[in-house]
Formats: C-alpha cells, structure tokens, sequence
C-alpha cells in the first residue's frame, strides 16, 4: 500500500452521500467522480495502488477546495485536508499550472510579498498593541489597498507593520503543504499576539497552523468589540445590503454569523440567494479554471440582478474581485466593498 493519504481521514468516509447537494462541481455535472465522495474514492484507489496518481490531475484541478461538503457530513470527513494532500501528491514538475508557478514564486519571501505592495497605498505603519497585528495580505496589498487603509482608520488598536511575509495558505492550497505550514509558523514568529487578518482564506490556514487562540478574522473580531453602528442612508432611505461568504470562514471556522450581524445594523440587509454558496473564485480557481468559475457564479449572478442592492460586502479579497468582475461584466451596478468599509462609513 502506497501511504500517500492520511489512512485516518480517508476512513472516516462512510460514502453516505450528504456531500453531493452541497458539492459545487457535483451541481455542475453529475458526474460521481466530481463529488468529495467520489474523489475520495479515487484516493483509496491511489492508496491501495489500484490506480495510477496520475489519474486524480483532473478531479484536482477541477475542485473548488470550498470545504462546502465538511458540515454536511455526518462522519467529520475533513476533506479540505485531503485535497490538499492530493493537490501535494500530483500538482509536481509538469503537472502544476505554470501560473500557479509564478504566483507561488512571487509570494516565497518576505522581500518579494513587500514588493507587490510597494506603490499600493495600504494602511500606515504603526504600533499600538504589541500583541494585536494586522496581516496584510498578499495580494490584497496591490488589489485592495483600502482595506488595510480603513482599518488603520476604524482599528487604532491595531499594530501595523509592513515587514510581514506571507501565511503560507495559497501554497497549501496549490501543492505546496509543508512550504505552506513553516510559512505561516514563520509570520506568526514575525507577528507576536493575535494576528487579524481581513482575509478568509488566510484565517483558516493561520489557525490550522498557529491554533485557535492566535488569529481572529476581522468581522469576527469587530462583533466582538459590541460596537453600535448608525445605518447608511441615501435620501433618508437606508442602504441595501447583502453579503457572500468566505467559503473557507464559513466551512472551515463557522464563522457566517458575525458579519450579518454588522450588516444589518448598518443597512437593509437582503440575504443574498445561496450567500453561502461558493463564488467560483476559489483562490487561484477563477484564474485557472475559468470557464467553469463563470459557470459556478452564474446563477448567483442573475440572483442578484433582481434584488437591487446597494452593496455586497464580503469578507475575502478573491471574492471581493470575483462577484465584481462578474457584476460588471453582467452590467450590474451594485458595488462589492469589503465589510470594514461599510463600517468606516457607519461610524464616520
């Protein structure tokens, strides 16, 4: 037998079925072999040498990583573990996608992850609380500067330093798991005390690397703080707000409560129709795997054409660029802000 998988998490698996409503790609298909189940059958093919590891490349690639099958399942499969260790297995030499390549070079030390954000204007640097730290995030330093910006500005009790490197999670996502662990061990060296991060992505891997008690998401953090907001209002008539989840903040921490509770303070909340339902931008997903990206958020594209929001907030710098290259592209007006910056305007 070939130990490649983790025999433990492969066993918890019961092939109930309770994955496959929740399963995007299954959604997509049909097919068996594109459902957590029939994945993981493939794997114990793998594992008992029945079948080549050649043979997982395409369901590997073709998978969200969403992590929606993990609360539907009654055995606690933690599937997301065990795509990433098939992601380790097969995406190697050839196999792996020459852009998830560059973007993995690009964010290896800490000098090239300064670099992406050399010219954005993020948040300042400062120290405040030596043991409550903003991580910036990689590329939401070049693609969304406002965000780190507006916490500087709502968050005064949060440290920010600019000598941070990366946590490690898109390497962990894309082939490069234990790249991806000493990363993340390496920024909480860096970063002392609780790390926030405004990324749901991020937060995830952090606390399966550094544990529960060191990182907080900000959404999270900020109901915490039992903070009264005033409702944004145009003409006397209140905002209307929806919200996506994080697949990863939602599936992977629970966390899906906390920002409704902001939004609806600050606005008329509408729940967005399967809100919890992936985007289709899935980390490097919606660069890779296009076609079947637009495919996964169409519906809930023309979901939203009809509910006349103002704003989507999300709680995720891939999911912020997904929902607003498709709603534009869709010639849909509503804007896609991160949550922090409907606070900073509910408290301005």
């Amino acid at each position: 037998m070939t130990e490649e998988f983790t025999q433990s998490k492969l066993d918890r698996c019961i092939s109930c079925g309770y994955c496959l409503p929740a399963c995007p790609t299954y959604q997509l298909t049909g097919a068996e072999e594109s459902s957590p189940r029939g994945r993981i059958t493939l794997m114990r093919a793998v594992q008992e040498d029945r079948m080549p590891k050649q043979n997982l490349l395409a369901e590997s690639s073709f998978c969200l990583g969403c992590r929606a099958c993990e609360p539907v399942c009654p055995a606690g499969v933690e599937y997301g573990v065990l795509l990433e260790e098939m992601r380790e297995m097969v995406w190697q030499g050839k196999n792996r996608p020459l852009l998830v390549r560059g973007l993995l070079a690009l964010v290896k030390t800490r000098w090239r992850v300064r670099l992406i954000g050399l010219f954005s204007p993020t948040g300042r640097r400062r120290n405040a609380n030596a043991n409550l730290h903003l991580m910036l995030g990689c590329f939401e330093r070049s693609l969304f500067p406002k965000v780190s910006r507006t916490l500087h500005q709502i968050a005064p009790e949060v440290s920010i330093t600019r000598k941070q490197g990366c946590c490690g999670a898109l390497h962990a996502h894309n082939g490069e798991l234990k790249l991806g662990t000493e990363m993340a061990e390496k920024l909480g060296q860096d970063l002392n005390g609780t790390i926030l991060t405004t990324a749901g992505g991020c937060a995830v891997h952090l606390t399966s690397v550094l544990g529960r008690d060191r990182v907080r998401e900000f959404s999270e953090w900020w109901t915490s703080k039992s903070m009264t907001l005033r409702p944004i209002e145009r003409d006397g008539v209140r905002l209307r707000v929806g919200f996506q989840d994080s697949c990863h903040l939602r599936n992977g921490l629970g966390i899906y409560k906390e920002p409704r509770t902001i939004l609806k303070q600050i606005g008329d909340y509408i729940e967005i129709p399967n809100a919890s339902g992936c985007c289709g931008a899935a980390g490097s997903y919606a660069i890779l795997q296009k076609a079947n990206s637009r495919k996964v958020i169409a519906p809930k594209v023309d979901a939203i054409r009809g509910l006349n929001l103002d704003y989507i907030a999300t709680v995720n710098p891939g999911c912020t660029r997904q929902l607003a290259k498709e709603l534009k592209r869709a010639g849909i007006k509503t804007k896609v802000v991160h949550i922090s910056e409907l606070i900073s305007r509910a408290i301005s």
